[in-house]
C-alpha cells in the first residue's frame, strides 16, 4: 500500500493582520508549514508529500527551504482558486491507488500518532475525518434570533482528513459548489459514509495573531 500526504497551503495573513502568507510565518524560528511536513515526515506511515501552493508563492517556498536548509522530501504543485481546486490538482500529481490525508498547512501540531490513526482507519473503513467535540455552548443564530443547540449533538471538524485515493478521486470530479468546504462533505455528496476519529485539542488553524502565539508556548 502507498501512502500519501497533500498539505494544503492557500491562505493569506489577512486575519493575521501580517503581509505574509499565515503558512510561512516563523513558529519556533522555523516557517509553520515546514512543522506540518515534518510532523507526517516523522509518522509512521511516512507518506509522499504534496504541498499546494499558490503559483506566485512556490519561488519564495524555495527561498525559504535553501534558507533554512528544509530537505525533507516533497512535491509542490499549482493551487487553485479554492481549495477545493487546489486539492484536485493535488490529486492530479498522484498516479494509481493508496491512501491520501488531506491536511491544511497551518495546523503544525497534529501529532504522528494522529496522522498514523488516520491512515489505519482509513485503510480499514474507507475514510477517516479528525474531530473534536465543542467544550463551549452553542447557539444557532436567525434573524435577530438565538436558540442553544446541544453541542453533545455537534464536533469541529479537523484535518487529516484521510481517504482512499479512488474513493476520493471520484469525489473530486465533481463540479465545485460552494457548500464543499472541505474534503468529507465533497466525499459525503457521492453518498459515501463518514467516519470520525477524535482529533487533538492543539491541532488547530493558526488563523489569528494569538493562535501563533499559543502555537509557539505549546512548542516549548
Amino acid at each position: 500500500m502507498k501512502y500519501y500526504a497533500i498539505i494544503v497551503g492557500g491562505g493569506s495573513g489577512k486575519r493575521m493582520q501580517n503581509a505574509v502568507a499565515k503558512q510561512f510565518l516563523l513558529l519556533k524560528n522555523k516557517p509553520v508549514l515546514m512543522h506540518t511536513l515534518t510532523a507526517f515526515y516523522q509518522s509512521p506511515f511516512k507518506p509522499e508529500l504534496i504541498v499546494v501552493l499558490p503559483i506566485d508563492l512556490h519561488q519564495y517556498w524555495e527561498a525559504l527551504c535553501f534558507k533554512y536548509d528544509f530537505t525533507i522530501p516533497h512535491q509542490v504543485i499549482r493551487g487553485g482558486d479554492e481549495r477545493f481546486h487546489s486539492v484536485r490538482n493535488g490529486l492530479m500529481a498522484i498516479k494509481g491507488d493508496g491512501i491520501v490525508a488531506v491536511h491544511d498547512a497551518v495546523r503544525p501540531l497534529a501529532s504522528p500518532q494522529l496522522i498514523a490513526t488516520a491512515f489505519e482507519v482509513a485503510e480499514e473503513k474507507g475514510n477517516a475525518i479528525a474531530c473534536i467535540r465543542p467544550s463551549d455552548s452553542v447557539r444557532k443564530i436567525k434573524g435577530n434570533e438565538s436558540k442553544i443547540v446541544d453541542r453533545d449533538q455537534l464536533v469541529m471538524i479537523q484535518t487529516p482528513q484521510t481517504f482512499e485515493i479512488s474513493q476520493l478521486r471520484k469525489a473530486y470530479q465533481q463540479p465545485y459548489h460552494r457548500k464543499f468546504t472541505d474534503d468529507a462533505s465533497v466525499v459525503e455528496k457521492t453518498g459515501i459514509k463518514i467516519n470520525l476519529i477524535e482529533g487533538e485539542r492543539h491541532n488547530f488553524k493558526i488563523t489569528y495573531p494569538e493562535d501563533l502565539e499559543l502555537a509557539n508556548l505549546l512548542c516549548k
